[in-house]
């Protein structure tokens, strides 16, 4: 009997199964697709279609569960029509889109792999994956359908013949030979109808704040479901169009199809509404739709179908413009996003202190982790020359966290740097310091940019002056702390002690004065600076620096140069508790040579 025959008396039989989100799940799913073959009509399939069916399905799930870490549902069945074997693999994890972009000098992962999938592709390889590369280069045909809550990657093998080779010119581009895919892949398409489908559009959209995930996911969406291939190019402000991504129902025919669209570039138009896209005659229909919104053209939208599977569907036209709208919304909202972004980028690398010299006879290192992954937080230091042999070290924390509290250190670091210049000493410089966050007319200022709630932002700060010795004598130290953790220092034999003595935090009394301490910093010696981030880490209850923690995993770090104790620590912090820090972490070291 014939593979063909074989299908036939089948009946186009479909089975599924659900597997769970582990490890289990590719064994489980080549068990399940064995048996099924082995039911429908094995031995007559090809020992292609079992090996290959095999390893699709093992991959394809395992991609599910690694990268969608969800359950996963597989549904394996005969198609008569075509006479073929659909593998078709679901996770609940739609917002994924497959991107599409090239890593520089990556020459593609083969003959039957997509420029668009190259990023995907060298990922898998990259983790010791396969998924996407075989999925390419085994299956016939694939692709990837998306809804609301789910997104389904599918595969087809042919019962007989090899793959066709890949296409060249346009029109076998847009009208391949192929084993023609149902136009609306979905089987339940006819049930949830258009304004469903713009209804899952916009929700999956609405979540990509990246203009190439946009364009990327808007061309998956539309093919196979209405057209046979689509692209999108993106219009940046003054500059040439992009093609941002290509997708064909065929997936090896990307390649062929953005080299022929790469040559003739869509200009911008503020015109709505589709327009026929010029593509041979004998290719089907072809549309150009402006992606418009807010009077601005961010993009072109082009799609088209074969003339051998009909073209695009009857009332089609309106569906797809409407679709576009929300295209060149969800562009617009991704462009404002990363303008936002880009200047939230350059104001926050502004309030970093610039790269500092290496100080006469002392290594430093520091380590500085805001929270939430933001460049700078409520926690800043400085280290700066001040004029006279003299450096200036200071390690501070705002009374709060975030944006708000990053304006403040913004605003008091460069006024203990104007002070430290003008040749103030610790005690002076503290003074001044508080009196300005203290004076109701400075609060008030600060308080309209500082303050989230309407109230000034207190400060808590350590604060010194470190003068160099003769080559091999060490430093002399000047420091003061102003409500911030005490400062240790480790001596070569693992004696740890307090370096300064508490004093008020700044900014609550415009009476207070502050008094310094000075202190020979001798060769080996080290000195530690942290913020609350660090003292105050908590695990069930406890936090780091209680019973002196803090000071005995200083004790643990005896020998170690200036950067393997500031690595040890940041270490050391990290792993109290298994939680990410709740709080902003700074730490200074300093130590003489």
């Amino acid at each position: 009997m014939s593979p063909t025959a074989a299908v036939a008396r089948a009946h186009g039989r479909a089975t599924g199964t659900s597997l769970p989100g582990n490890e289990l799940a590719a064994g489980a799913a080549r068990r399940f697709l064995r048996a099924a073959l082995a039911e429908w009509a094995d031995p007559y399939f090809a020992d292609r279609v079992m090996d290959d069916g095999t390893l699709l399905v093992s991959e394809l799930v395992t991609n599910a569960v690694v990268h969608a870490g969800t359950a996963v549902e597989l549904v394996c069945r005969l198609d008569p029509a075509e006479s073929a074997l659909v593998l078709e693999v679901t996770d609940r994890h739609p917002a994924r889109a497959l991107r599409g972009d090239r890593a520089a000098g990556d020459p593609g992962p083969g003959p039957h792999a997509s420029a668009d999938l190259a990023h995907d592709l060298a990922h898998d390889r990259a983790e010791g994956g396969r998924g996407l590369y075989l999925v390419a280069t085994l299956a016939d045909t694939w692709g990837v359908t998306y809804r609301r809550d789910r997104k389904t990657v599918w595969c087809r093998i042919a019962l007989t013949g090899e793959p066709e080779p890949e296409a060249r010119i346009p029109a076998q581009l847009l009208a391949p030979s192929l084993p023609s895919l149902p136009r609306r892949a979905d089987p339940d398409w006819a049930g949830r109808g258009p304004l469903s489908f713009l209804a899952e559009a916009s929700d999956l959209l609405a979540g990509q704040l990246d203009e190439d995930n946009v364009a990327s996911l808007a061309t998956q969406l539309l093919v196979p479901r209405l057209a046979d291939w689509c692209a999108v190019w993106l219009h940046p402000g003054g500059n040439r169009p992009r093609l941002a991504h290509v997708w064909h129902s065929a997936e090896h025919h990307i390649d062929g199809l953005r080299a022929a669209l790469e040559k003739a570039p869509p200009a911008p138009s503020d015109r709505p509404g589709a327009q026929p896209y010029p593509w041979p005659r004998d290719a089907g229909a072809a549309l150009a739709v402006p992606l418009i919104a807010t009077g601005r053209c961010h993009g072109t939208l082009l799609l088209g179908a074969a003339a051998s599977r009909g073209g695009l569907p009857d009332g089609a036209l309106g569906l797809i413009e409407d679709f576009a709208r929300r295209v060149a919304l969800a562009l617009g909202t991704a462009r404002q996003y990363a303008r936002q972004a880009m200047i939230s980028t350059v104001l926050q690398r502004g309030l970093l202190p610039p790269a500092t010299g290496r100080i006469p006879g002392v290594e430093h290192a520091v380590v500085y982790e805001p929270t939430g992954g933001d460049w700078v937080g409520g926690d800043f230091y400085d280290l700066f020359p001040a004029g006279d042999g003299r450096w200036c070290f200071a390690l501070g924390d705002v009374c709060g966290s975030g944006p708000e509290a990053a304006s403040l250190a913004g605003i008091a670091r460069p006024v203990l740097r104007l002070l430290a210049r003008e040749g103030y000493g610790v005690s002076d410089v503290l003074d001044r310091l508080n009196k300005a966050l203290a004076d109701e007319a400075a609060t008030a200022l600060l308080a309209e940019t500082a303050a989230w709630d309407g109230q000034a932002r207190f400060l808590s700060l350590l604060y010194g002056e470190i003068t160099p010795g003769a080559p091999g004598r060490g430093a002399q130290v000047t420091l003061a702390s102003a409500g911030h953790p005490l400062p240790l220092l480790l001596a070569p034999d693992g004696t740890v002690r307090p370096a300064a003595t508490p004093q008020m935090l700044l900014g609550i009394s415009d009476d207070a004065r502050y008094a310094s301490e000075s202190f020979a910093l001798a060769p080996g010696d080290t000195l530690l600076c942290v913020t609350d981030g660090v003292t105050e880490r908590r695990h069930a209850g406890r936090q780091f620096d209680d019973d002196d923690g803090l000071a005995a995993a200083l004790r643990g770090c005896t020998g170690l140069p200036a950067a393997g104790v500031a690595e040890r620590l940041r270490e050391a912090v990290h792993d109290f508790d298994e939680t990410p820090p709740a709080d902003d972490l700074a730490l200074l070291v300093l130590q003489a040579l």
